[in-house]
């Protein structure tokens, strides 16, 4: 057998509004009860696990490969709803999704605080574009830094 991811546990407040909310923005059927859980299938097999805590929830990152119609419904929902969103996970250019690797990313927030991301090209699998535009060019051409690795594109 491989080695696959098979679920993850999401710490939250209230499953049902975090997984609804979840399935409400990515379009995915509503969460299913196994135990004390609300699971959340994903189209690969993958679930999302939510259980609820009273403690201290730590903000977890959970990233979303979407094709390009699933990305236009999803950031369709996210603007809809008026929630803040930004192009690079440090939350340093609000308003406008990446266009790395040639495709399109988002970054938003769930109720609890964990940032949710949606892709639709895996990194690395095409070519970056640069905050100046740049494409393709060395990190010591385009500043060299992190923050030239993530583009805005069109709101």
């Amino acid at each position: 057998m491989s080695v696959q991811l098979n679920h993850t546990i999401v710490s939250c407040r209230d499953q049902k509004r975090s997984a609804a909310f979840l399935t409400g923005i990515l379009g995915l059927p509503p969460a299913t009860r196994f135990g004390h859980f609300l699971v959340v299938q994903a189209d690969n097999a993958v679930s999302l696990d939510f259980a609820e805590t009273s403690g201290e929830i730590t903000a977890q990152h959970y990233a979303f490969l979407v094709g390009e119609a699933e990305f236009d419904a999803a950031f369709g929902r996210i603007r809809g709803q008026d929630l803040p969103y930004w192009a690079d996970p440090g939350r340093r250019q609000p308003g406008v999704i990446n266009t790395r690797d040639g495709g399109r990313g988002v970054y938003f927030q769930d109720p609890d605080g964990h940032l949710l991301e949606l892709l639709t090209r895996p990194y690395g699998s095409g070519l970056s574009t640069t905050f100046s535009g740049r494409v393709g060019l060395p990190a010591a051409e385009r500043g060299g830094s992190a923050a030239a690795f993530w583009a805005p594109a069109a709101r």
